[in-house]
């Protein structure tokens, strides 16, 4: 009996981990393709939200703007604080600017996907855009219970969703480099510590770490 239940528990320990993964991705012509790379704009996160509660079709949207424009808030801030300490290569535009542009081009979250980053690097004056996606169960812009429950984990409902976040070239528009990561328990209480927890992790391969350059 004893052994049956240290199999069960190695075995959902070993599914934990899997979902904690982390996956970074970086194009094989990043250096050749970002050499010229100046600043870079930081957009809104296309979000979806799936709640256990049922909401009207306008609250949901609320809701996923809120958390979409915090995320890019949380961005800048981390992206900000790391420049004071450690030398990027490249600048970052201003988020209100980027955000007033957008709104001046008629372009909301409602439509966003519809343009290339290509496009949006010409509108927006950059030379790469800083995008991603957000998948939640849960709103991470308030804090959230970090508390781990055997319960919830078997009921599947640990994690609170998923989060990516990409650089792609405005010239070109390829994509540059990919982060992608589980949200769960142990990420956070709100997006800026979750945030600024995962880019810590993804620190060391930043492509815009003049050392990280340096030591190719």
């Amino acid at each position: 009996m004893k052994r049956g239940v240290s199999i069960a528990i190695i075995f959902l320990l070993t599914i934990l981990s899997v979902h904690g993964q982390k996956d970074i991705y970086e194009s094989k012509k990043f250096d050749e393709l970002s050499q010229n790379h100046e600043v870079l704009a930081i957009i809104p996160f296309l979000t979806t939200l799936d709640l256990e509660e049922t909401l009207s079709a306008e609250k949901l949207d609320d809701l996923e703007k809120k958390e979409a424009y915090t995320v890019q808030s949380a961005l800048e801030t981390y992206f900000l604080k790391r420049k004071r300490k450690k030398k990027f290569s490249v600048e970052f535009q201003d988020i209100s600017e980027t955000n007033a542009l957008l709104t001046k081009n008629n372009i909301g979250l409602n439509n966003l996907d519809t343009y290339t980053p290509k496009e949006l690097s010409k509108i927006l004056g950059v030379d790469g855009i800083i995008s991603g996606t957000l998948v939640l169960n849960t709103l991470i812009s308030e804090d959230v219970d970090e508390s781990f429950s055997f319960i919830s984990f078997l009921r599947g409902k640990t994690d609170f969703g998923r989060i990516s976040i990409k650089i792609s070239d405005g010239q070109t528009g390829k994509l540059l480099w990919k982060y992608s990561r589980t949200i769960n328990r142990k990420s956070g209480r709100n997006t800026y510590a979750i945030v600024e927890a995962m880019m810590r992790k993804a620190s060391r391969k930043f492509p815009y770490d003049r050392e990280k350059r340096r030591k190719k």
